[in-house]
């Protein structure tokens, strides 16, 4: 096991708010118990690259077959109505199942499920690519989502465990998230041309290429990581947490195409929203829970992942509505609009390797709530948009790339801060929360405020506005409720962990 170094002993400063854990008695590569790590040793640097790899495929998935749905349908026979069942068969499980499968990798091996995941997601991109009817095509993208569920907390709890907190870990974050955040976007562009250029199976068969790639490297690097105990499963708390989020992705899912007045839309939000209060209930009494109610009480993870859920749900949607805008009201072509996200990609990347440095400069709290801030405010500025190309191509390049600049502080910072202080032996339910709010992020966010522009869209074109200005109409109150969200949950982040850390100094 990793040692776990204390913000004292790493240099870091210390306002990201966890409390110190103790150490565990082996220490990481590259660092001295005690101390400074020193730099990554190349295995370390191999692992990371590996468990960075994977979840670049996992973010790209979620993207990159959205700009193919209509080539798809066709070739397929599907009907636009049926069309985004090919997303959200993808992520009802994507995001359902983090949770269970980030305590079921703590308790049975880290590194045994990590493998069968990718196995998994490999085979069912596979399934995906060669579909001859509408409903394999739906089984291997739920197949992918599954696969994804199991990758990503394990990933995650395998690269925390692996990089001391401190200074390597935050590194580590660092690129984990900005890999994250850049594959959302890159899909996007990347499933436009492939699609042009091989037809839209390439999609899913690069992922299958690259997902067996990873697979035959990661049992040369991996070590085998678990729970030193094996407390049983608690079955209750898996049952109604996978089974609310699974309501409530569905119905937000199936709001953004259909509107938020289906039966079956409310239906399922309603018994979402039960059983996730069934679940705090269930936790409370549980001897042996899901996920430690403890844990959430520390104000750290709680804020943390707020933050996280925040920043991912509302960044993809800005990036989803600017490719409305651009090639729906500015008319750009694909590639057009792929150099604009090209050129917001590579500064989130420059953002991502500079933001751990900043966190040792600014502390992470202070990171994190700038960060917020700034996201939110050149999402802001892009209300400014308007029909004419010139202006408004550049407006939108100037602020989504300052603005995912700032995003990356935010995602390098509350990772940092959410799994601070946490155990190594409880690494795997602090990370499946980090996870948790990083793909129910991507998930929730798009359909919520894609719904509130098309309604609104829909209310201009009925008042008898034209289709570019009652669409611009639309994306702009998305992007003002976007920065509305962003902004007022930076304020809240920034007073929840202030009064964490006074209630720590008055505790010393």
């Amino acid at each position: 096991m990793p040692v776990i170094d204390t913000p004292a002993s790493t240099g870091a400063r210390a306002d990201s708010g966890a409390p110190a854990a103790s150490p565990a008695p082996a220490p990481t590569p590259g660092s001295a118990p005690g101390s400074a790590p020193a730099g990554m040793t190349t295995r370390a640097k191999l692992i990371l690259l590996l468990l960075c790899a994977a979840q670049f495929i996992v973010a790209l998935d979620f993207s990159i077959l959205n700009v193919a749905l209509p080539v798809l349908g066709k070739d397929l026979g599907m009907g636009q109505a049926d069309l985004q069942w090919a997303v959200t068969a993808f992520a009802l499980p994507s995001g359902g199942f983090l949770l269970l499968f980030g305590r079921i990798a703590d308790l049975f091996g880290r590194r045994r499920l990590f493998l069968t995941g990718l196995a998994l997601f490999t085979a069912a991109s596979v399934l995906a690519a060669l579909a001859w009817e509408p409903a394999v095509l739906l089984v291997g993208r739920a197949l992918q989502g599954l696969g994804a569920a199991v990758i990503v907390p394990t990933g995650m709890s395998l690269l925390t465990t692996t990089f001391a907190e401190g200074p390597q870990r935050e590194r580590a974050l660092g690129i984990s998230g900005t890999l994250l955040s850049m594959g959302f976007t890159i899909g996007m562009v990347l499933g436009g041309v492939m699609t042009d250029v091989l037809g839209w199976r390439s999609t899913m068969a690069v992922l299958a290429v690259a997902g067996g790639a990873v697979l035959v490297v990661a049992p040369l690097l991996l070590t085998e990581s678990r729970h030193p105990s094996r407390p049983r499963i608690d079955v209750p708390g898996a049952v109604t947490v996978t089974g609310g989020l699974l309501s409530v992705i569905y119905a937000l899912s199936t709001a953004a195409e259909r509107g938020f007045g289906r039966p079956d839309v409310v239906a399922a939000l309603v018994v979402g929203l039960v059983l996730l209060a069934l679940f705090v209930v269930v936790e409370s009494r549980s001897d042996q829970p899901l996920v430690s109610l403890s844990m959430l009480r520390r104000r750290t993870v709680a804020w943390g992942n707020l933050a996280g859920l925040t920043t991912f749900s509302m960044m993809s949607t800005v990036i989803f509505l600017l490719t409305l805008y651009l090639q729906e009201v500015l008319r750009l072509s694909a590639f057009q609009t792929g150099l604009i996200f090209g050129v917001q990609g590579a500064v989130s990347t420059a953002s991502g390797v500079i933001a751990p440095k900043v966190i040792g400069r600014l502390g992470a709290r202070t990171t994190l709530v700038t960060g917020l801030a700034l996201q939110a405010a050149f999402t802001a500025a892009l209300l400014g948009l308007s029909p004419d190309a010139g202006s408004g191509m550049w407006l939108a390049l100037g602020a989504v790339t300052l603005g995912s600049l700032f995003h990356l502080w935010a995602i390098v910072s509350y990772g940092v801060i959410a799994t601070s202080g946490v155990p190594d032996a409880e690494q795997g339910l602090a990370t499946g929360l980090v996870t948790s709010s990083q793909q129910i992020g991507l998930t929730v966010g798009i359909p919520l405020l894609s719904a509130v522009a098309a309604a609104h869209s829909a209310a201009l074109r009925s008042d008898g506005a034209g289709f570019a200005d009652a669409t611009l109409g639309g994306i702009k109150l998305g992007l003002g409720v976007d920065a509305a969200v962003v902004a007022a949950v930076a304020a809240l982040v920034a007073l929840g962990l202030r009064t964490a850390r006074r209630g720590r100094a008055g505790r010393s």
